[in-house]
Protein backbone atom coordinates (compact mmCIF):
# COMPACT_ATOMS: atom_id res chain seq x y z
CA UNK A 1 0.00 0.00 0.00
CA UNK A 2 2.89 2.36 0.75
CA UNK A 3 4.35 1.87 -2.73
CA UNK A 4 0.96 2.47 -4.36
CA UNK A 5 0.47 5.69 -2.40
CA UNK A 6 3.89 6.97 -3.45
CA UNK A 7 3.50 5.87 -7.07
CA UNK A 8 0.22 7.76 -7.36
CA UNK A 9 1.38 10.78 -5.34
CA UNK A 10 -0.14 14.00 -6.79
CA UNK A 11 -1.58 12.16 -9.78
CA UNK A 12 -4.99 13.54 -8.82
CA UNK A 13 -3.52 16.85 -9.98
CA UNK A 14 -2.36 15.25 -13.22
CA UNK A 15 -5.84 13.86 -13.94
CA UNK A 16 -7.65 17.07 -13.01
CA UNK A 17 -5.45 19.36 -15.10
CA UNK A 18 -5.41 16.94 -18.03
CA UNK A 19 -9.21 16.88 -17.98
CA UNK A 20 -9.25 20.68 -18.10
CA UNK A 21 -6.80 20.74 -21.01
CA UNK A 22 -8.79 18.15 -22.94
CA UNK A 23 -11.96 20.14 -22.38
CA UNK A 24 -10.19 23.20 -23.74
CA UNK A 25 -9.00 21.27 -26.80
CA UNK A 26 -12.51 19.98 -27.44
CA UNK A 27 -13.80 23.56 -27.37
CA UNK A 28 -11.20 24.85 -29.84
CA UNK A 29 -11.88 22.00 -32.25
CA UNK A 30 -15.41 23.37 -32.64
CA UNK A 31 -13.82 26.18 -34.65
CA UNK A 32 -13.96 25.45 -38.38
CA UNK A 33 -10.38 26.49 -39.13
CA UNK A 34 -9.00 23.88 -36.75
CA UNK A 35 -10.75 21.04 -38.55
CA UNK A 36 -9.94 21.85 -42.16
CA UNK A 37 -7.44 20.05 -44.37
CA UNK A 38 -5.96 16.60 -44.71
CA UNK A 39 -2.58 14.94 -45.20
CA UNK A 40 -1.89 11.52 -46.71
CA UNK A 41 -5.64 11.20 -47.12
CA UNK A 42 -6.18 11.55 -43.37
CA UNK A 43 -8.19 14.47 -41.99
CA UNK A 44 -6.86 17.10 -39.61
CA UNK A 45 -9.11 16.08 -36.67
CA UNK A 46 -7.55 12.60 -36.75
CA UNK A 47 -4.00 13.99 -36.77
CA UNK A 48 -4.89 16.45 -34.00
CA UNK A 49 -6.29 13.85 -31.61
CA UNK A 50 -3.53 11.43 -32.55
CA UNK A 51 -0.99 14.08 -31.52
CA UNK A 52 -2.86 14.66 -28.24
CA UNK A 53 -3.00 10.91 -27.60
CA UNK A 54 0.75 10.51 -28.18
CA UNK A 55 1.49 13.38 -25.77
CA UNK A 56 -0.65 11.78 -23.07
CA UNK A 57 0.85 8.33 -23.68
CA UNK A 58 4.36 9.77 -23.45
CA UNK A 59 3.80 11.50 -20.14
CA UNK A 60 1.85 8.64 -18.56
CA UNK A 61 4.64 6.30 -19.67
CA UNK A 62 7.27 8.49 -18.00
CA UNK A 63 5.22 8.78 -14.79
CA UNK A 64 4.68 5.02 -14.62
CA UNK A 65 8.32 4.12 -15.29
CA UNK A 66 9.76 6.80 -13.00
CA UNK A 67 7.50 6.10 -10.07
CA UNK A 68 7.52 2.30 -10.21
CA UNK A 69 11.31 2.37 -10.45
CA UNK A 70 11.85 5.04 -7.79
CA UNK A 71 9.59 3.47 -5.19
CA UNK A 72 9.64 -0.23 -6.09
CA UNK A 73 12.67 -0.74 -8.41
CA UNK A 74 10.22 -2.49 -10.70
CA UNK A 75 12.06 -2.07 -14.01
CA UNK A 76 15.47 -3.11 -12.71
CA UNK A 77 13.99 -6.05 -10.82
CA UNK A 78 12.22 -7.17 -14.01
CA UNK A 79 14.98 -6.48 -16.55
CA UNK A 80 18.17 -5.99 -14.54
CA UNK A 81 20.73 -3.74 -16.24
CA UNK A 82 18.45 -3.47 -19.26
CA UNK A 83 15.83 -1.63 -17.20
CA UNK A 84 17.00 1.87 -18.03
CA UNK A 85 17.96 1.21 -21.69
CA UNK A 86 14.55 -0.34 -22.37
CA UNK A 87 12.80 2.58 -20.70
CA UNK A 88 14.98 5.04 -22.66
CA UNK A 89 14.05 3.38 -25.98
CA UNK A 90 10.37 3.75 -25.16
CA UNK A 91 10.91 7.35 -24.08
CA UNK A 92 12.75 8.16 -27.31
CA UNK A 93 10.24 6.51 -29.62
CA UNK A 94 7.30 8.27 -27.97
CA UNK A 95 9.20 11.57 -27.87
CA UNK A 96 9.99 11.42 -31.58
CA UNK A 97 6.39 10.48 -32.36
CA UNK A 98 5.22 13.40 -30.23
CA UNK A 99 7.19 15.87 -32.32
CA UNK A 100 6.39 14.17 -35.63
CA UNK A 101 2.66 14.23 -34.85
CA UNK A 102 2.71 18.02 -34.53
CA UNK A 103 4.37 18.25 -37.95
CA UNK A 104 1.61 16.05 -39.38
CA UNK A 105 -1.05 18.33 -37.94
CA UNK A 106 0.71 21.39 -39.36
CA UNK A 107 1.01 19.86 -42.82
CA UNK A 108 -2.63 18.78 -42.79
CA UNK A 109 -3.95 22.14 -41.61
CA UNK A 110 -1.51 24.58 -43.23
CA UNK A 111 -2.62 28.04 -44.22
CA UNK A 112 -5.30 28.41 -41.54
CA UNK A 113 -3.50 30.69 -39.09
CA UNK A 114 -4.31 34.38 -39.63
CA UNK A 115 -1.42 36.77 -40.10
CA UNK A 116 1.46 37.48 -42.42
CA UNK A 117 3.00 34.15 -43.43
CA UNK A 118 6.52 35.56 -43.74
CA UNK A 119 6.37 37.15 -40.30
CA UNK A 120 5.13 33.89 -38.80
CA UNK A 121 7.94 31.94 -40.44
CA UNK A 122 10.50 34.42 -39.09
CA UNK A 123 8.99 33.93 -35.64
CA UNK A 124 9.28 30.17 -36.12
CA UNK A 125 13.02 30.53 -36.80
CA UNK A 126 13.43 32.77 -33.76
CA UNK A 127 11.76 30.17 -31.52
CA UNK A 128 13.88 27.43 -33.04
CA UNK A 129 17.12 29.03 -31.83
CA UNK A 130 16.62 28.62 -28.05
CA UNK A 131 15.22 25.12 -28.63
CA UNK A 132 18.41 24.14 -30.49
CA UNK A 133 20.57 25.75 -27.79
CA UNK A 134 18.67 23.72 -25.21
CA UNK A 135 19.46 20.44 -26.97
CA UNK A 136 23.08 21.51 -27.42
CA UNK A 137 23.31 22.30 -23.70
CA UNK A 138 21.77 18.96 -22.79
CA UNK A 139 24.25 17.08 -24.99
CA UNK A 140 27.31 19.00 -23.83
CA UNK A 141 26.62 19.66 -20.16
CA UNK A 142 23.63 17.75 -18.84
CA UNK A 143 23.61 14.47 -20.73
CA UNK A 144 20.66 12.74 -22.29
CA UNK A 145 20.73 10.00 -19.66
CA UNK A 146 20.02 12.57 -16.98
CA UNK A 147 17.40 14.19 -19.20
CA UNK A 148 15.66 10.82 -19.49
CA UNK A 149 15.64 10.39 -15.71
CA UNK A 150 18.59 8.12 -14.95
CA UNK A 151 18.54 9.43 -11.36
CA UNK A 152 15.40 7.32 -10.81
CA UNK A 153 17.44 4.22 -11.72
CA UNK A 154 21.03 4.82 -10.62
CA UNK A 155 21.95 6.20 -7.19
CA UNK A 156 25.35 7.34 -8.50
CA UNK A 157 23.70 10.25 -10.29
CA UNK A 158 21.96 11.58 -7.20
CA UNK A 159 24.93 13.42 -5.59
CA UNK A 160 25.52 15.35 -8.83
CA UNK A 161 24.81 19.09 -8.53
CA UNK A 162 22.12 20.84 -10.51
CA UNK A 163 23.48 21.96 -13.88
CA UNK A 164 24.22 25.69 -14.24
CA UNK A 165 26.03 25.81 -17.58
CA UNK A 166 24.76 26.47 -21.08
CA UNK A 167 21.09 27.39 -21.21
CA UNK A 168 20.75 26.23 -17.62
CA UNK A 169 22.49 29.45 -16.56
CA UNK A 170 19.20 31.20 -17.20
CA UNK A 171 16.74 28.69 -15.78
CA UNK A 172 16.72 25.26 -14.19
CA UNK A 173 13.68 24.41 -16.32
CA UNK A 174 15.30 24.76 -19.72
CA UNK A 175 13.73 21.51 -20.93
CA UNK A 176 10.19 22.69 -20.41
CA UNK A 177 10.59 26.39 -21.16
CA UNK A 178 12.81 26.20 -24.24
CA UNK A 179 12.73 22.59 -25.44
CA UNK A 180 9.00 22.66 -26.12
CA UNK A 181 9.36 25.75 -28.29
CA UNK A 182 10.32 23.23 -30.96
CA UNK A 183 6.67 22.20 -31.21
CA UNK A 184 5.59 25.74 -32.04
CA UNK A 185 7.90 25.85 -35.05
CA UNK A 186 5.86 23.70 -37.49
CA UNK A 187 2.64 25.47 -36.47
CA UNK A 188 4.12 28.87 -37.32
CA UNK A 189 6.10 27.75 -40.37
CA UNK A 190 3.08 26.18 -42.06
CA UNK A 191 0.68 28.73 -40.49
CA UNK A 192 -1.51 26.03 -38.98
CA UNK A 193 -4.12 26.93 -36.38
CA UNK A 194 -4.65 23.30 -35.40
CA UNK A 195 -0.92 22.71 -34.90
CA UNK A 196 -0.72 25.90 -32.83
CA UNK A 197 -3.44 24.52 -30.54
CA UNK A 198 -1.59 21.19 -30.28
CA UNK A 199 1.69 22.97 -29.50
CA UNK A 200 -0.04 24.98 -26.77
CA UNK A 201 -1.55 21.78 -25.33
CA UNK A 202 1.88 20.11 -25.26
CA UNK A 203 3.58 23.09 -23.66
CA UNK A 204 0.93 23.39 -20.96
CA UNK A 205 0.73 19.65 -20.38
CA UNK A 206 4.46 19.26 -19.76
CA UNK A 207 4.06 21.64 -16.81
CA UNK A 208 1.40 19.29 -15.46
CA UNK A 209 4.07 16.58 -15.52
CA UNK A 210 6.48 18.93 -13.78
CA UNK A 211 4.20 19.80 -10.88
CA UNK A 212 2.44 16.45 -10.51
CA UNK A 213 5.37 14.08 -11.06
CA UNK A 214 8.78 15.70 -11.27
CA UNK A 215 8.58 18.05 -8.29
CA UNK A 216 7.67 15.28 -5.80
CA UNK A 217 10.29 12.98 -7.33
CA UNK A 218 13.09 15.55 -7.17
CA UNK A 219 12.29 16.34 -3.56
CA UNK A 220 12.55 12.65 -2.69
CA UNK A 221 15.71 12.09 -4.72
CA UNK A 222 17.61 15.30 -3.92
CA UNK A 223 15.78 16.62 -0.87
CA UNK A 224 15.35 19.98 -2.59
CA UNK A 225 14.43 21.76 -5.80
CA UNK A 226 16.80 23.96 -7.82
CA UNK A 227 16.53 27.59 -6.75
CA UNK A 228 16.05 28.85 -10.33
CA UNK A 229 12.68 27.82 -11.74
Amino acid sequence: MLHARLIFERQWLHVALLAALLAGMWLVTRYHGVNTGQYWGVTTPFWLWFAIGIAITHQVYVWFCWRTQLHASWLTRMFGKLGFPLYAVGFSVLGIMRVAAVFMVALSNQGTLPGNATALQILALILLLPALYLFYSVKRYFGFRRAFGIDHFDNRYRPMPFERRGIFRFTSNGMYIYGFLLLWVPALWWTSLAALCVAAFNHLYIWVHYHATEVPDMKRIYGEMPKQV
